[in-house]
């Protein structure tokens, strides 16, 4: 026999599947720039194309919003965040306090099999990067970096480092997608990955800072570029 409890708890788990699979159908959008910056979402076109009703889309929304992916505003709804290159430059500030911490706590406890799954990463991040493939690029990018941090059991510096990367992630495809791109965030990885390889917390974190503040150096010349010139 079914109880009350066992099916408002189905039901629960349902509704929170449906939700995972919005949030994320939406922040693959989002992060590819198939829903650009400034770009009002609608509940009821979302909801036709998704197959979902409104009220998981407005969880879901709600969740892209806690992310820093998209804005709640009355009278207009939910909007996908325009960062100012401030903002942008904070986003790269962070990222430069909490990876360095959680990297250089993670070297020592990286097993080899771990180290070896980084490297497969890696190498099929130099495959999309080569091909120009933005979106395979910019999700292994990310898989990349947190891959590195994994065997800390530091759930919230985890989960804000995996919240900053997608807040960054959408601005450094599009640079990808409007210039040659550069392969110093390449070489710049392999090096990180042979200092994990080391076991040398010191020189990962070091290396792992100037390679973050490199990116954000970079891609905010490239936007400031990019908006002085109305693009």
């Amino acid at each position: 026999m079914v109880s009350g409890a066992d099916v408002a708890t189905s039901d629960t788990i349902q509704r929170l599947t449906v939700v995972d699979q919005v949030a994320d159908a939406l922040r693959a959008r989002i992060l590819s720039g198939g829903l650009p910056e400034g770009r009002q979402l609608r509940q009821e076109t979302l909801a036709a194309e998704l197959g979902v009703s409104r009220i998981p889309l407005r969880e879901a929304f709600r969740r892209l919003e806690a992310e820093g992916l998209l804005t709640i505003a009355p009278h207009r709804g939910a909007v996908v965040s325009v960062l100012s290159l401030e903002e942008i430059a904070e986003l790269f500030d962070l990222r430069a306090m909490i990876e360095p911490d959680l990297i250089a706590r993670a070297c020592r406890a990286l097993t080899d099999r771990e180290i070896a799954n980084s490297a497969k990463i890696l190498a099929d991040y130099g495959w999309a990067f080569a091909q120009r493939d933005v979106v395979a690029w910019g999700t292994l990018n990310t898989a990349f970096h947190l891959s590195l941090y994994q065997p800390v059991n530091r759930p919230r510096s985890l989960g804000l480092a995996q919240s900053l990367l997608d807040q960054t992630d959408r601005y450094t495809r599009m640079q990808l997608l409007l210039t040659s791109g550069e392969s110093r965030a390449e070489d710049e990885h392999a090096a990180l990955l042979q200092a994990c390889r080391d076991r040398d917390e010191g020189r990962a974190a070091k290396l792992l800072a100037q390679h973050i503040r490199n990116a954000g150096t970079s891609l905010l010349d490239f936007l400031r570029a990019r908006r002085a010139d109305g693009a």
